[in-house]
């Protein structure tokens, strides 16, 4: 395997890494969501509001993650 390849696998590697480190966050945010709008139904808004900003927090962060690998990887090629 020449440096090139084995600079493609890392990239893929990282990023399918920050692929499943979102899945696993986004998906307890989300349960821990829908418990606390299932104990308190009338503060189900602000819950839900609070979520969505948290999720799109860790989704940028993944997509800085996911950007960071490609240009590795480009600058490795």
């Amino acid at each position: 395997m020449n440096s090139f390849a084995l600079g493609y696998l890392a990239a893929g590697i990282g990023a399918g890494m920050s692929v499943i480190g979102v899945g696993l966050g986004i998906g307890r945010l989300a349960a821990a969501a829908l418990e606390g709008s299932a104990r308190q139904p009338t503060a189900a808004a602000d819950i839900r509001t609070s979520m969505i900003i948290a999720a799109a927090l860790i989704e940028g962060a993944t997509l800085f993650a996911i950007v960071v690998c490609l240009l590795l990887a480009i600058n490795k090629a």
